[in-house]
C-alpha cells in the first residue's frame, strides 16, 4: 500500500452534512529536526491555564479550583473577591488551589502570584452559574446562520453572560491542555456572532429568569459521533470496542502499522456487506461486463440527478469509467482527482486500490503507483457508501481530472457508468477508524473535555444523535455511559438537559421503519431513567430538507425552561405532554399523559393525528383518535391483538398535540395494557 493511500486512510471529515479537521498526529516520516544553532528566547508560561481568562465566569456555592504552571516547589497564592489558597508547585511545574465557595457577583479581580516573584491578574471576573454545551453540528451551528439573526444578534449585549468557545481538536491520548484556541469574551454582536445559537439562546433566555451570570461553553464537533465523546475507560465498560480502542492504541505508537490494519478492516468489509465487491467478478475489476449500467455526469448528490431510485437513497453505489491512454501516457505515476465523496470511498485502478476515505466534503485525491495504467483501455471504479442525507460523488464535475506523468491531465468531466449495490439498512455503517476525529474513539473527550480539567458546572447541555441514528438502541447505553462519566468528572448528579432530534427527512403516507424516531425514543427513555435529567422536545422545529434548522430561539427557550424546573426548581411548565399509560378496553385504546397543564391542546384539527397501533408482530397502522379531556382515545375495533401505540413515529411526522404553554407532546412508543386482564 502505497503512502499516499496511507495517508488518505488517515484523514477524515464528519459524517454527513457536517464538517471536521485534521488528524492531530504528525507522519513517522522526516522529523523536521534542524542541526542549526539558533537562539530561541526563553518564554515564561503563564502562571495560570488558559482556561482562566479576563472574563470568566466560575462557578458559584462550589469549591473554586484554579490551577497552572510556575517553577517547581515554588508556592502560588491566588487571591479572589477576599478570599486567598495557596499551593505548592510540583516536580512537573504544575499546582492547584481551591478556594472556598463563593456567592454569585462580581465582577472581581483573579490573581496568582508565585514566590519567585511571577505574577498574573486576571480582571472582570463573574462568579455565576457555568454550563458546558456540547454535541455535534446543531449545538456547534452558529447565531448568525439562526432565523431572525438580525435582531437577535443586534440585541445581543448582556454583560452578565460570557462566552467560551473551545476550538476543535482531536487526540487520540487525553490531553491536559488545549490543543487549540479557547477565549472567554463578554456577550455582544461581534462575539455572539459565531457562537452556538442553541447554546446562546439557552442562556439569554435563563439568565434574567436566575439573576445571576452565566458563562457559556461551547465544546461541540458537527458530525461527530457519541463515541468520540466517551473515555477510553467508558468504552471499555460499556463493552465491543476493545479491538478498536487496541488499533488506536497501536497508533499512538505506530501509526503506519495502525493504518494497514485498519485497511484489512474496510476492504473486509466492502466484501462482507456489499454486494458489488462481493461479486464474481467484483464490480471493481475489468473483467467485470458494465455495459448494461446507465450513464450520468458526476455533479452533485444523486438525490438530485432525477433518478427514482436514488431520489432518497442511503447505501452502496458503484461507479466505472475507462481511459484510453498510449503506451507513453500509462509510463510512471498518476494523481487522480474525485473531488468530494458523500460519506465513504473505495477507489480502485484496473483492479488495483489506490485509496479510500471517509468524510461527506473531503476532496479525493489519490496517486497510482508506477506499472498500474498501461497503454490501451483503463478502467477506474469507485465503491462509494452513503450514510444519509447527500450522497455520491459531487462537487462540480470539473474538479474530477486524471493527471498523467507526461504532463497530461485527462478531464473526467463526461458521463459515468453507475449501478446500484445495496441499501443501508442491508450494509449497516461501516466502522469508523477509531483515531477519526469527529467519527472516532475517545478523540473528542481526550482533546476537547479532558483539557477542561476541574471547570466547575451547574449544569450540562448535550444536542446530538444525528450521527448515531444507525444503531438507536446501542445510542441509549451509550448515552447513558456519557450521562455517568461527565458526571463522574464534572460533578455527582450534575443536571443533564438533553434535545430531542428534531423531524427531518421525508413525510410518509404509510406506517414505516424509522431509525430516527428509535433514537428519539432512546432520548425520552433516557431522560425518564436517569435522575436530574430532562428532555427538550423540538419534533415541531426541524425542516425534512435540511438537517440543521434555523429556529435555535425555540431550541434554547425549551432548554431554559427545563433549567428552570430542573436546576432552579422554579414552578415553570417545562415540558409538554408525556405519554403515562396505554390501556385498552374492548374497540378504544385510552391513553392518560402528564404535564397536560391548561388541558390538551390540538392544532389545525378536531382531532389528534399520527397515532399508530402496532400488533405484537410489529405491523402498524394508523389509527383515529379523539380527544377526551386531557386523554386520547384511539379506535382499534378491527385490531384484534393490539399491542403497541406509536405516536409521531417518523423521520418527520406531522404532530398536532401541545399543552396549554405551547409545548409539544413528546414522541413516544408505549405498550398496551388490557384493562380486563389487568383486573384479574
Amino acid at each position: 500500500m502505497n503512502r499516499s493511500s496511507l495517508l488518505a486512510l488517515s484523514l477524515a471529515l464528519g459524517l454527513s452534512g457536517c464538517t471536521s479537521g485534521p488528524i492531530n498526529a504528525s507522519w513517522p516520516f522526516n522529523s523536521g529536526s534542524s542541526e542549526k544553532a539558533t537562539e530561541v528566547a526563553v518564554q515564561v508560561p503563564p502562571l495560570l491555564y488558559a482556561l482562566f481568562q479576563d472574563h470568566e465566569v466560575l462557578q458559584r456555592d462550589k469549591p473554586i479550583h484554579i490551577w497552572g504552571t510556575a517553577k517547581p516547589a515554588d508556592t502560588v497564592t491566588v487571591s479572589l473577591a477576599g478570599e486567598t489558597a495557596a499551593a505548592t508547585v510540583d516536580v512537573d511545574g504544575k499546582w492547584e488551589a481551591v478556594l472556598p465557595p463563593l456567592k454569585a457577583g462580581g465582577p472581581y479581580e483573579l490573581t496568582a502570584s508565585s514566590s519567585s516573584g511571577q505574577m498574573q491578574t486576571n480582571k472582570d471576573v463573574l462568579i455565576g452559574d457555568v454550563y458546558l454545551c456540547s454535541g455535534q453540528s446543531n449545538m456547534e451551528f452558529p447565531l448568525r446562520l439562526a432565523s431572525n439573526y438580525d435582531a437577535d444578534l443586534n440585541s445581543a449585549s448582556n454583560p452578565n453572560i460570557r462566552l467560551l468557545h473551545v476550538e476543535r481538536f482531536s487526540s487520540a491520548t487525553p490531553r491536559t491542555t488545549f490543543g487549540a484556541a479557547a477565549e472567554w469574551s463578554v456577550t455582544s454582536p461581534q462575539t455572539a456572532k459565531e457562537f452556538s445559537a442553541a447554546c446562546y439562546f439557552f442562556g439569554r433566555d435563563l439568565q434574567p429568569a436566575v439573576n445571576v451570570p452565566i458563562g457559556l461553553v461551547e465544546d461541540a464537533w458537527g458530525g461527530s459521533v457519541i463515541e468520540a465523546w466517551l473515555s477510553d475507560k467508558t468504552l471499555q465498560d460499556v463493552g465491543g470496542y476493545e479491538g478498536e480502542l487496541a488499533v488506536l492504541h497501536n497508533y499512538v505508537t505506530d501509526p503506519k502499522a495502525a493504518l494497514e490494519k485498519w485497511r484489512k478492516v474496510t476492504d473486509n468489509w466492502w466484501h462482507e456487506h456489499d454486494p458489488g465487491s462481493a461479486a464474481t467478478p467484483a464490480w471493481n475489476s475489468p473483467a467485470f461486463d458494465d455495459s448494461s449500467w446507465p450513464t450520468h455526469m458526476l455533479a452533485g448528490d444523486w438525490e438530485g440527478w432525477g433518478v427514482g431510485a436514488l431520489l432518497n437513497f442511503d447505501g452502496t453505489a458503484w461507479f466505472r469509467k475507462t481511459i484510453t491512454l498510449t503506451a507513453e501516457q500509462a509510463k510512471g505515476a498518476a494523481t487522480l482527482a474525485l473531488g468530494p465523496v458523500d460519506d465513504v470511498d473505495t477507489t480502485w485502478v484496473n483492479g488495483v486500490e489506490v485509496g479510500g476515505q471517509l468524510g461527506w466534503d473531503t476532496p479525493r485525491v489519490y496517486t497510482i503507483p508506477a506499472g498500474t495504467l498501461h497503454e490501451g483501455k483503463n478502467l477506474i471504479a469507485v465503491g462509494v457508501l452513503d450514510l444519509g442525507a447527500g450522497g455520491g460523488i459531487w462537487g462540480p464535475a470539473t474538479d474530477k481530472t486524471l493527471a498523467l506523468a507526461d504532463g497530461t491531465t485527462i478531464r473526467l468531466d463526461t458521463p459515468w457508468r453507475y449501478h446500484i449495490s445495496a441499501d443501508i439498512a442491508q450494509t449497516g455503517p461501516m466502522p469508523s477508524a477509531p483515531w477519526l476525529d469527529a467519527s472516532g474513539l475517545t478523540m473528542l473527550y481526550n482533546g476537547m473535555i479532558t483539557p477542561l480539567g476541574h471547570i466547575g458546572l451547574k449544569g450540562i447541555v448535550w444536542y446530538q444523535g444525528e450521527s448515531n441514528t444507525w444503531e438507536p438502541e446501542k445510542y441509549g447505553k451509550l448515552l447513558k455511559s456519557l450521562i455517568g462519566s461527565w458526571r463522574d468528572k464534572f460533578g455527582k448528579d450534575l443536571p443533564f438537559l438533553n434535545v430531542q432530534l428534531p423531524n427531518y427527512g421525508p413525510h410518509s403516507t404509510v406506517p414505516t421503519d424509522s431509525q430516527w424516531a428509535e433514537l428519539r425514543e432512546q432520548q425520552r427513555l433516557v431522560a425518564n431513567e436517569v435522575p436530574n435529567s430532562g428532555l427538550a422536545v423540538t419534533i415541531d422545529l426541524g425542516e425534512p430538507d435540511f438537517i440543521h434548522p434555523t429556529d435555535k430561539q425555540d431550541v434554547g427557550a425549551r432548554l431554559a425552561l427545563l433549567a428552570e424546573h430542573l436546576v432552579y426548581g422554579m414552578n415553570v411548565v417545562a415540558s409538554g405532554p408525556t405519554p403515562v399509560t396505554a390501556v385498552r378496553k374492548r374497540n378504544t385504546v385510552a391513553i392518560s399523559f402528564a404535564h397536560t397543564d391548561s388541558g390538551l391542546l390540538t392544532y389545525e384539527n378536531n382531532r389528534p393525528v399520527s397515532f399508530q397501533v402496532c400488533d405484537k408482530a410489529r405491523r402498524c397502522r394508523f389509527v383515529d383518535a379523539k380527544q377526551n379531556k386531557d386523554t386520547i382515545d384511539l379506535d382499534v375495533t378491527h385490531i384484534r391483538d393490539a399491542a403497541m401505540v406509536r405516536f409521531c413515529w417518523a423521520d418527520s411526522p406531522i404532530c398536532n398535540i401541545y399543552n396549554g404553554y405551547d409545548l409539544p407532546a413528546v414522541p413516544f412508543e408505549l405498550p398496551i395494557t388490557d384493562a380486563t386482564r389487568r383486573r384479574k
